[in-house]
This record gives C-alpha cells, structure tokens and sequence, in this order.
C-alpha cells in the first residue's frame, strides 16, 4: 500500500489518528472526547467535571473534533475578571469595556479585537503561503545555483590556467623566434667581420713577396763590388714606405634593456577583476517604491573653494569627489571635511570625473584625449581617442564605461569594456544623428532600466536610448514651463526609482522625470536655494548632490520619502 505525505502524517499523529487512540491527559487512561480550548488538556466524559470545579468561568470544554476553535482573548491588567475584546487605536493597548470609560482613553478611537484578529489571520495565512510557493523554493534554488557554481568552480579555473599556460608556450615560441633571429643576425654580422679583416690580410699577404724579393735583390747588391751595379742602383722601397693600416673592428655588444615587468604583463591579455553582479529578486516591489517628498530637504552644503565647479561623484557613502575649472581633484567627507588634492598626469583641467565598481577614480583630459584610471596612486592610461576628444563619463551597472565624445562636427556615445570598445551610439534607426554636433557639454548617465541618457546642451533636450543603442525618446522641457531662460541641460543622474534628474542651469532648477520621459516636479531655489545647478550625482541611499556652478559648493538634497 503507498501512502501520501499527508496519509503517513495522519498516522503518525496521535491527536489526528484513528489507529492510534488518544488518551485523557487527567486520568491517563479513558479514551478522550472533550478538550479545553482555554488551558490547552485533552479531557474525557468523567475528567470534565473535576476539570471545571476550580472556575468554570475560567474553562471553555469542547469536543475534540473542534479543539483549538475557541479564541482566547487577553485578560484585562486592571480588571482582572474581564477581558479584553478592543484595543484602543491611539494607545495601542488591549483594553475591556470597563476601561474604555476611564479617563486614560478618553476620546480615544477603539477597535474590536476580533475584526485585527481577522485581519492578521488572513496575513499570517497570505505569509504562510508566500513562504512556501514563493520564498522558500526561491531559497532553495539559490542555494542550489551557488552549490552548482562552488562544484564548477575548480574546473572553470583550470580552463583559465590552461588557457594561460598555452599563452606562455605561445610567447616562448615568439622568444625562441626573436632569439634564433638574433642569432642569425649575429652570424651576418660575424661574416662581414671577416671578410673586412680578410680583405686586409689578402692586400698584406700580396705586397709580401715583393718586399722579400727587393730585400734578396738589396743584400746582392750589398755584397757586390762592381762599381756599375751599385751606382746604377735606384732606390724602390718607396711604393712600400705606406705601411699597412692598423685594422682594429670592434665586436658588436649586446645592450641588454630592462626589463619592466608590468609593461610585459600589459603584453598578455588583461584579467579582468573579480566582479560580483548581485541581483537581488524582491517579490513585492510595493514595499520599496519611495516617493517625492513635497518639499525637498536642504541636507548640507560643502564649500569646496572651486571658483567654478563642474563635476561631482560619489566614491561611496561616506565620501564624494569634485573637479571644477581647475587641474586639480578633491574629495571631501559627507562632513564636510576636505581630504585629499590630487593633481592630473597631465596637469590639465579634467574634461570629468568618475568611480568604477572598483572604487578607482576615472577622468578625462580633453587637451591629450585620454581618459585615466587611478590605481593605489598610479595613474595609468585607460583609453587613448584618436581625433576625438572625451567629454563625460559613466560607469554603468556592469563595470562598463560610457564616454561621450566630439570631434568637429560629429558626437557620439562609445561603451568601453576595460580599454576595449564595444559598441558606439551615433545615429536613429533613420541615419539621423541622436546628438548635437559640437563641443559643447553632454553629460551621461545610466539608469536602472540600462537606458542611455545624456544631457544635449546645444540641442535643449535629453536623449535617451536603450542598451542597444536604439532611440526612445527625446525631453525637450516642460510644455507649461513658467522658466525665463530656454532649456539646455547640463549634468544628469538616476535613482534608484529609476528617475531622471538633469540641472537647467539658467532657470536655477532641477527637473526630476519618470523613465519614460515623463516631467513629475522641480526641484528650484523655492526649496534648497539652488543657483545654477550643474554637475549631478546621486548616492546608493537615493541623496542628491548638486553642484552649484559659479558658488563652489556641493548641496546635499533628500527629495525622496
């Protein structure tokens, strides 16, 4: 026979059970019938009277079939004979009718005890099964995922090793390559050593003979006495008074340069950063939608002794980092303490500023075209942009860096992962440009959808694209706007609600959008005494900072409940 769950449970179950008999808690021994809801004893037919004698008042007997079905109220503190069946909504105490007349509740509202029972009930109920549908199967196959990514791991890092193990046996064989032709060069050379040094020898060993021949021709005249030879004597050791030149050809050496390790490393392929892409599933948004405050808070304001300052971004919780139109950077505490000045390699106003998920600084110099990475206090070149000139940057969610840039008469997007390009964003679908092409400003920003948005100054709009480069839409202002001056946008940022935030610097405002491009509220100097606000950035805790451009400070700004 196969038995069920449920089935096995009811047998193992002495109160469900039919196999199994209960017995009566008091006598330990009478098959049970009755149970008292209120102290919690199974009773049978004989027990029930000896149970109740103490108080009956105090005892509520019912079959056992229907056991656990009598609500137990709580028992009133101050009237110790009655119960409590309302709790008042003001105290948020239980209370019996007599004390709803006291002079402690009066005027208060109250509400029967039962209706919250009720209504708790369904909650628990509602819990109880999101919890076992919903919760706990996602906990579950969590832990199963992590379990199949802990037993893959060894062997997605071997594949790495490997792979760079067979980047080694290529770099030997390059080195063996450079060697042998290293070698081979040495040999030309060594052969032209010998045929210059040979050439010498050969003209040496050639005048030889003479010279023996003149010296044998010398020594008979030397001996000779007869007068005619030795005056007719003409002296022939001229043509060998040049005497051989000293040939000295120096060996070639070998320079040896150093060797810069970190150079040679950049030659291998790059290994990107350990990154964790954590998703978190919540299975009810509602709980964390955060609306618009009414009146935006004023939260702080950091002098940052900019003349004119241009960029903010947050480095964490704790700390935000700031360039203006100077060469140098800032960083400052939410305390508003300045911590740290560094100046640009080099030593040019940077164009922005950003942080990577790796905490490193980012910032682009528009004189050189590089955009830099800030690695423990080496500056290292990240991108190099040939006839294009980078204007404003953006990390996105997956470590990717977004520039946009100009060159003349064209603008563009480009998304770099590391120093590799990846996609770029310049047309519609139509072959029409999405930005204006100029020099001026376009700050960028990613939202929580991964949409691209990026303030177009010159064209008086935001401009917003999928991930893939395709156009959505286009914010051109508010149509029933009361502003002087006419829209042209500077910095940009999202939140966590997935809002847009750009500055219109000239109208001394802020304008906060929906993802869809939909204008919902101001944020102006009616609230937070904003002037030209211009650089935006916004912490994990959805804070607003704000530079105000022609100032030098930073506003701190809560606008979210």
């Amino acid at each position: 026979m196969i038995c069920t769950f449920f089935q096995l449970r009811r047998i193992m179950d002495p109160e469900d059970s039919l196999q199994d008999v209960k017995r009566c808690d008091a006598c330990k021994t009478a098959i049970v019938q009755s149970y008292c809801d209120i102290c919690h004893v199974s009773l049978c037919k004989l027990c029930i009277g000896e149970h109740i004698s103490d108080d009956y008042d105090n005892h509520k007997v019912v079959s056992f079939r229907h056991r656990k079905s009598t609500l137990i109220y709580p028992k009133c503190e101050k009237h110790l004979h009655k119960i409590c069946e309302l709790q008042c909504k003001d105290c948020k105490q239980f209370v019996c009718s007599s004390c709803m007349t006291s002079k402690q509740h009066k005027g208060h509202d109250f509400e029967e005890v039962l209706v919250i029972f009720k209504i708790k009930k369904e909650m628990v109920k509602n819990n109880l099964e999101e919890l076992e549908k919903s919760i706990s199967p996602s906990y579950e196959e969590s832990a199963l995922d992590l379990e199949n990514q802990l037993a893959n791991l060894s062997r997605e890092y071997e594949k790495l090793t490997s792979e760079i193990s067979k980047i080694g046996e290529q770099w030997h064989k390059e080195i063996d390559i450079v060697i042998n032709k290293m070698k081979t060069h040495i040999i030309e050379i060594k052969l032209k050593h010998n045929d210059i040094l040979q050439k010498y020898l050969d003209e040496i060993k050639k005048t030889q003979p003479l010279i023996k021949q003149t010296l044998l021709a010398l020594k008979a005249i030397e001996k000779s006495t007869e007068v005619s030879t030795v005056i007719e004597y003409s002296s022939e050791i001229g043509e060998f008074n040049k005497l051989p030149p000293s040939i000295n050809v120096c060996l070639p050496e070998l320079i040896q340069k150093p060797i810069d390790r970190e150079k040679f490393y950049n030659f291998f392929r790059e290994i990107t950063p350990l990154s964790t892409d954590t998703k978190w599933d919540v299975l009810s948004q509602n709980n964390f939608v955060r609306k618009l405050l009414d009146e935006p808070e004023l939260v702080a304001t950091i002098q940052t002794g900019y003349a004119n300052i241009r960029n903010v971004t947050c480095l964490n919780e704790h700390e935000i980092i700031t360039s203006g139109l100077a060469n140098d950077i800032k960083c400052f505490n939410v305390k508003i303490s300045l911590l740290e000045t560094m100046k640009p390699k080099s030593d040019k106003i940077p164009n922005d500023i950003a942080v990577d998920r790796n905490a490193y600084l980012l910032y682009c110099d528009g004189s050189s075209g590089t955009v830099y990475r800030v690695n423990n206090g080496q500056t290292e070149e990240m991108v190099i942009l040939q006839g294009w000139t980078p204007s404003k940057l953006c990390v996105t969610s997956t470590g990717d860096l977004l520039v946009t840039m100009f060159s003349i008469d064209r603008s563009k997007v480009v998304r770099y992962s590391g120093s590799t390009e990846k996609q770029t964003i310049q047309f519609d679908d139509e072959g029409n440009p999405l930005y204006s092409g100029n020099s001026q400003i376009k700050y960028i920003t990613e939202n929580r959808n991964h949409d691209i948005c990026v303030a177009d100054k010159a064209a008086g709009a935001v401009v917003v694209v999928n991930q893939d480069g395709k156009f959505k839409w286009r914010y051109i202002g508010h149509p029933f706007t009361t502003t002087d001056e006419p829209f042209k946008p500077c910095g940009i940022t999202s939140d966590s609600q997935s809002h847009i935030l750009t500055a219109d610097s000239d109208n001394h405002c802020i304008h906060i959008l929906d993802q869809n491009g939909q204008f919902l509220r101001y944020i102006d100097n009616s609230y937070c005494d904003l002037k030209n606000p211009y650089g935006l950035c916004v912490d994990n805790s959805d804070m607003l900072f704000v530079c105000e451009l022609y100032k030098g400070t930073v506003k701190k700004i809560n606008y979210l409940k």
